[in-house]
């Protein structure tokens, strides 16, 4: 029986998602292989970590130079076991895992626990268990990501692979097969779901630690002939904003909390409008939904936007004024422009990455 252990961590929901999409096509490719999914971050500090995760969020959406520097920062670092060696208790965690449940594959997709495992048995050699990291960040990838011994690295797109090749990682070592969404996306692909035209269906994401962004649904609200659909997570706070948003409109429109139903919400868009974070704008493109990126953070998601422009697949508009005008663009003449971001994005979805993933891992 295969063991497979896989490594996350909940500084930025790409990294979970991209774990779980894995889990789950290990599940449905192999249902009687021992898959494991941790957060040893999570584990070894319990309420601190917590603490952390929520200081990053704030940090990312309210003080984003701030969060620029520390990334870059961290980029540039000549060694980065020594700003790890704090994190001690994790990697002795990891240890006592490895030492228990002997897994056959160990598949980091949050980037210091390659160095721990570095740390702790030396380069990747080939040997047992094989290690594969997982990058769950496009084009602009910090080097922590690859600064590191792996057998495999998985990556979501060729430019990505084109940046580890420049940076000197050996081609042979680099695997893409597009961003592991859940398996639910690739199930959607038989049965479209999408209206071809008018009205105009627009989904907004609202990401943690969001909350400024819900004004932008009363500019949203007013466009006519659109459909808008709001998702605000588990935020109570977001919720109460934007219901008093919707009370107020003229043309209401549907509001939705935490939710399992994402695949099928971006296959029935038209469009969608949010931050460019690493799941959701890989998310957005296995639905070949086009997307508006209203938010940008420094570093870790500028190589997502940059994916979008770059395919013209949507758009970057970073006020509410310009993600109004843009929108308005992008429905005129019965949606020409829409029409060919649509099909821009559909010749880059991959919908099926974490299955081929799941394989992949299984193969080793």
């Amino acid at each position: 029986m295969k063991k497979i252990l896989i490594l996350t961590a909940g500084f930025g929901e790409g990294h979970n998602s991209a774990a779980r999409g894995i889990r789950d096509a290990l599940g449905q490719v192999a249902p009687d292989a021992a898959v494991e999914c941790r957060d040893l971050f999570a584990e070894a500090f319990g309420r601190l970590n917590e603490i952390a995760r929520r200081a990053y969020l704030v940090g990312i959406n309210r003080a984003p130079g701030v969060w620029s520097t520390i990334y870059s920062w961290i980029d540039q670092r000549p060694d980065f076991r020594r700003g790890l060696r704090w994190f001690f208790r994790v990697r002795q965690r990891l240890s006592t895992i490895i030492r228990r449940d002997r897994p056959d594959v160990i598949v980091s997709v949050y980037p210091p626990y390659p160095h721990f495992l570095d740390e702790l048995y030396g380069p990747a050699n080939g040997s047992k268990p094989k290690r594969v990291v997982c990058v769950t960040d496009s084009i602009t990838i910090n080097s922590i990501w690859y600064r590191c011994s792996t057998d495999y690295f998985l990556l979501a797109n060729e430019q990505t692979a084109d940046l580890l090749v420049r940076a000197g990682i050996d081609r042979g070592l680099i695997r893409v097969f597009g961003f592991p969404v859940s398996p639910r996306f690739a199930a959607l692909g038989s049965s479209p779901i999408r209206p071809s035209g008018p009205p105009w269906r627009i989904l907004q994401m609202i990401n943690a630690g969001q909350s400024s962004a819900s004004s932008l649904a009363r500019w949203l609200a007013r466009i006519p002939n659109t459909e808008l659909t709001v998702t605000v997570g588990r935020d109570e706070n977001v919720r109460r904003a934007v219901e008093s948003i919707r009370d107020a409109a003229a043309q209401k429109f549907t509001i939705i909390g935490w939710t399992t139903e994402l695949p099928q919400l971006l296959a029935s868009h038209h469009i969608l409008v949010s931050k460019a974070g690493g799941a959701t704008v890989q998310e957005a493109i296995a639905a070949a939904c086009p997307m508006i990126i209203n938010q940008v953070v420094p570093g870790q998601e500028e190589g997502n936007a940059q994916l979008i422009t770059q395919t013209n697949s949507g758009a970057v508009s970073l006020s509410n004024d310009e993600v109004i005008a843009t929108l308005t663009r992008a429905f005129a003449d019965d949606g020409k422009l829409l029409r060919e971001w649509s099909a821009n994005i559909a010749r880059i979805s991959r919908p099926a990455a974490s299955l081929e993933i799941a394989k992949f891992l299984l193969g080793l």
